[in-house]
């Protein structure tokens, strides 16, 4: 338990209007979870501002109010905390709270655009096969050793972030391995956190309905290596442009890996298929579980974090090597006739094209490529026309369909997306809005060998429309699919 003026302490410019030495049991920017002693931080967010909930957390015994903005009529009841920055001042004060729990614990930091999720839950798994007592935060799930906790966001808000890193330093666990994306670094979601990594993947278009431009994307990403402390390593993917652009102003030690350049972790494909790849890391050879070239490079910073965590190159190819790759990231599965089916979660057109270019690369040419893809509602349309002509570019037929469309009409986000098909692949697509009717279509079009590809949705069992979630898993629909032509 903490007093106001105890948490406060790290906040510049603070104006407290009331009693500083007020106890504080519970915080929260939710108005719906006011309880005795709560703070309570107004929010300025895209959807709601929580300074229009001020009156109503009042009228629930709220103890004290972190704000912009002082509200027109004070209650003599409550501690007002005036702040330059809410988010910021949540963030710095959850540290306090919890008692700056990122300070006892490793944690290694994952952005970019792709493959965050994939790295992070690599290390997760690879340091739990060396022993370790591990925490991990990701898109997927949030897990402490074998417990795992649902995922809603790619990053939990600072307060979940504190609480859940109080939690596994009370268990024990020495790491923590958590994606940081573009959204929860602007929103000052990681702030005060102290990071003993940070790694880079890459930079493609994604969530420019958030940041507007391509420029507030790299400057959000940015950021973490911006504020990363002396003793972090940075460690970023050279092959990107965009990966020496991160560690410009970087206190942080500097590492890069890459498969094309010379870099302090080099690898190189020797071999691929779709059971995995032989791949050659600074001249050890090993066979890994993972598909692809973009799979080449999740490895490369996997080993990269792990030798730089003061892992062994042979302990580190060793166990990595066993590791399965992640749900719904290169999912696959056979029906009892020969189809191939891969789930994966490519939502944006680099994804797409790297997870396709693969599948070419080692498919004979002899089979179809049937690909099922989709674009989310109320988020970066700019990507639609983009990922259609991806998607029709690089497979024999296409299959559009609903993604998550939110409180958006999946028939305009697919009028769209067909608008970036170009008249000589009109032929080989096709539109099916609803999700379940366009995976039976493929499995009925597909012989002996085809592939099929379940893009966008990947781990995801939930499909999200006007504000509802309703059932829908990929891999289980597309195996009861296989199932019923097998009969």
């Amino acid at each position: 338990m903490k007093t106001i003026k105890q948490l406060i302490q790290k906040i510049k410019d603070a104006k407290v209007f009331g009693n500083e030495n007020l106890s504080v049991l519970h915080l929260t920017y939710d108005s719906r979870a006011i309880g005795e002693g709560s703070m309570f931080f107004a929010i300025k967010g895209t959807q709601t501002n929580g300074h229009h909930f001020i009156d109503e957390v009042i009228s629930k015994g709220v103890a004290a109010i972190v704000c912009e903005v002082m509200p027109n009529k004070i209650d003599e009841s409550v501690t007002y905390i005036l702040v330059k920055n809410s988010t910021e001042a949540m963030a710095l004060i959850a540290a306090e709270f919890y008692d700056h729990p990122s300070q006892k614990i490793k944690i290694i930091a994952v952005t970019g655009t792709n493959g965050k999720t994939t790295v992070a839950t690599l290390l997760f798994r690879l340091f739990c096969s060396f022993g370790h007592h591990v925490g991990l935060l990701s898109t997927v799930q949030n897990q402490i050793d074998e417990e795992i906790i649902p995922a809603t966001h790619t990053t939990p808000d600072s307060i979940k972030i504190n609480e859940l890193l109080e939690l596994m330093v009370e268990r024990g666990c020495e790491y923590c391995f958590m994606e940081a994306s573009s959204h929860a670094i602007d929103q000052n979601r990681v702030k005060g956190l102290r990071f003993e990594g940070i790694i880079f993947t890459n930079l493609t278009h994604d969530h420019l309905d958030y940041h507007l431009t391509f420029d507030n994307y790299i400057k959000a990403k940015k950021k973490l290596f911006d504020e990363a402390n002396s003793d972090a390593f940075a460690l970023v993917n050279k092959d990107d442009r965009n990966g020496l652009v991160m560690m410009q102003n970087t206190k942080a030690t500097r590492y890069t890996y890459s498969l094309k350049a010379m870099a302090d972790f080099k690898g190189k494909i020797i071999e691929s298929d779709f059971n995995g790849m032989l791949l050659n890391i600074n001249e050890d050879e090993a066979w890994f579980r993972l598909v692809g070239n973009f799979n080449a490079y999740n490895l490369l910073a996997v080993y990269g974090a792990a030798f730089l965590c003061g892992k062994s190159k042979l302990d580190i190819i060793t166990h990595l090597s066993k590791i399965e790759s992640v749900k719904g990231r290169f999912d696959y599965c056979r029906s009892s006739n020969g189809i191939i089916g891969i789930i994966d979660y490519a939502h944006t057109p680099d994804a797409l094209k790297n997870i396709l270019t693969t599948i070419n690369e080692i498919r004979t040419g002899n089979e179809q490529l049937i690909t099922i893809v989709g674009c989310g509602g109320n988020r970066d349309a700019a990507k639609r026309p983009v990922m259609a002509d991806v998607a029709s570019e690089l497979s024999t037929r296409v299959i559009f369909t609903s993604d998550n469309p939110r409180n958006e009409d999946p028939e305009m986000i697919l009028d769209e997306m067909q608008k970036g098909v170009k008249p000589i692949h009109y032929k080989k697509t096709l539109r099916v809005s609803d999700r379940k009717e366009a995976i039976k279509n493929a499995v009925s079009i597909a012989q002996k060998g085809d592939i099929i590809l379940l893009a966008g949705k990947g781990h995801e069992d939930y499909q999200d429309i006007k504000g509802v979630k309703h059932h829908f898993d990929d891999k289980e629909i597309l195996t009861e699919m296989f199932h019923l032509m097998s009969k």
